[in-house]
Formats: C-alpha cells, structure tokens, sequence
C-alpha cells in the first residue's frame, strides 16, 4: 500500500513539474513572439519613415517644378494633390481588399512564426 502511495505522489510530482514546465515554455515563447514582433514593426517604422520623408521632399519639389512649369506655383501643388486624390481612390477602391489581406497574413504569419 505505501508503495502505492509514494508511486502516486511521485506521480503527482511529475505532473505538477509538467505543468510548471509547461507554463513556464508558453511564457517563454509569449515572450520571444512579441519580441519579435515589435523589433520588427520599430524596424519597418523607421524604414517608412525614412520612405515617406523622401517622398515627401519629392512631391515639393514635383509640385514646385510643375508650378514653375506652368506659370503659378499653386498649380504644382494642385496636380501633385490630384495625383494623391487619384492614388487614394484607386487603393481603396480596386486593392484596398486584397492590401488588407495581405497585411493580415503578415501579422498572422509573424504571430505564428
């Protein structure tokens, strides 16, 4: 009977270890994921952001360039601001879907990685 009890709690023992471990390895992996993850967005994000400074010291001096072209500065910046009314419509509505699901399968697949 004693033998059965120390086979029981050392049982017990095992599993309560089990459960530790196990606890302890999500945490663990939780950890490493949302780690990953927003070293990942700080990286894109400054990487845009370097983007989009660029871009916009291009579209000044496109809008400039056009303004001078045509004989008053404000129509460069009217065609430049045309052109982004136009790009806006065109994203969302022909790829505004299929861009939405594509930035959702990179999170699920940074998530899931």
């Amino acid at each position: 009977m004693e033998n059965n009890i120390k086979l029981i709690e050392s049982i017990l023992d095992r599993l309560v270890d089990y459960g530790n471990t196990s606890i302890e390895l999500i945490k663990l992996r939780a950890i490493d994921k949302t780690t990953e993850i927003f070293s990942s967005v700080a990286n894109n994000s400054l990487i845009y952001g370097l983007i989009i400074s660029c871009m916009l010291f291009l579209n000044l001096g496109l809008a400039l360039w056009l303004g001078e072209l045509l004989g008053r500065l404000y129509y460069g910046f009217f065609i430049v601001a045309g052109i982004y009314i136009l790009i806006v419509v065109i994203v969302r509505f022909i790829i505004y879907k299929w861009l939405k699901k594509k930035i959702n399968d990179y999170f699920i697949a940074q998530i899931l990685k």
